[in-house]
């Protein structure tokens, strides 16, 4: 860990993220910032695989793709229209979770994927995706990914894509039906990051967006295994609450800056934000809660990406974040319980047993 800067809010474990780098928080709590940084990482990374096995591969086998059809001219759904025409730069969008409703929209307004290229399979020797070859199972289609689409988004970003910014790579490949009728484009692209495998709007050209994974002030991140998740409305259980965000290129060049300036730099900001935001400088003494942020890593900030968000939320000691429900501008339940404002004089007075009488005043100490 950094070496600590003075503070009145103490710093936390990192985030994830994307969810990417791991929070940063107090020491005195004892949350280990790489602990948190691969628990979120493993997350992540179980939440993608589910995402592209349920939701991005459409030419998986079902009962509904056995179904026999009279020969002649090959069935053609709105998916495999809009999909086959889709170029690169387009961006698509779907509202059904089969994507029968498949449809290209204008990339300043909201969408689920932007097309970085179309890689035609039929092109590369041998019989695996000849004519009458099977589609490529999950795993296959995963390394196909990894074959060519990484390196297809990074040269529609011209070399600046971030690993751990707010996009994943995705593909999308034919449907069943069309793949037996002879499709083998595949259609790499980008599609917006999260932890629980849903596919979110993005609004925008990938190619013209800060890549950084920040959100709005106001935005709790939900909680799955005391780990920060997705957005969630903060009347639901939260692991934490975004109160700024702040631009670190306002301060460093185009050198990467050392994790301690970064960590100086973001104390410094949140310290000064955070009180605009909650309504007062004792809001998060006063609701036990502590200040968390993130770090930039030399690859995100190469690739663009300087932004980062000050949180707040409730560290354990268990490794991991407590449940909050509320927003931290109003009332709040930490494990479902009011916070207790610590006393202001630095001194507290056991509170009595149940059925105890309360207890005595305390004398006055004489003078010496």
């Amino acid at each position: 860990m950094p070496t600590e800067q003075p503070s009145p809010f103490p710093r936390a474990p990192r985030r994830g993220a994307s969810s990417r780098a791991v929070l940063r928080r107090s020491v005195d709590l004892h949350l280990s910032a790489p602990t948190v940084r691969w628990g979120l990482i493993a997350v992540a990374t179980g939440a993608v695989i589910a995402a592209m096995v349920t939701l991005f591969l459409t030419g998986f086998d079902s009962k509904k793709n056995l179904e026999a059809h009279p020969p002649g001219a090959p069935v053609q759904t709105m998916l495999d229209k809009e999909l086959s025409a889709a170029a690169m730069g387009d961006c698509l969008s779907w509202s059904k979770p089969d994507r029968s409703d498949l449809f290209e929209v204008n990339c300043s307004n909201e969408h689920k994927f932007e097309v970085a290229a179309e890689i035609d399979l039929s092109r590369y020797p041998g019989k695996e995706f000849g004519p009458g070859s099977r589609a490529p199972d999950v795993l296959r289609a995963t390394e196909l990914k990894e074959e060519h689409c990484v390196p297809a988004v990074q040269k529609y970003l011209g070399g600046r894509f971030d690993p751990q910014g707010k996009y994943l790579v995705q593909l999308m490949y034919p449907s069943q039906e069309a793949w037996k009728h002879g499709d083998r484009t595949l259609h790499c692209g980008l599609q917006g990051a999260t932890k629980t495998g849903t596919t979110p709007l993005t609004t925008g050209s990938a190619t013209e967006q800060d890549q950084s994974k920040v959100y709005e002030p106001g935005v709790c991140l939900g909680i799955n295994q005391n780990l920060p998740t997705d957005p969630v409305d903060c009347a639901q259980p939260h692991a934490v609450e975004i109160v700024s965000t702040i631009d670190l290129g306002t301060r460093f060049d185009s050198t990467p800056p050392p994790k301690e300036e970064q960590d100086k730099f973001m104390n410094e900001e949140c310290t000064r934000t955070a009180p605009d935001y909650l309504g007062g400088p004792d809001v998060i003494r006063d609701k036990t809660l502590t200040m968390f942020f993130d770090y930039i890593d030399a690859r995100s900030w190469m690739a663009g990406s300087h932004k980062l968000n000050c949180m707040i939320g409730k560290g354990t000691d268990r490794e991991g974040f407590a449940p909050i429900v509320g927003s931290a501008k109003g009332d709040i339940l930490i494990n479902g319980q009011a916070p207790i404002p610590p006393p202001k004089n630095g001194r507290s007075t056991p509170a009595p047993l149940p059925g105890a009488a309360p207890l005595p005043p305390q004398p006055e100490p004489r003078p010496r």
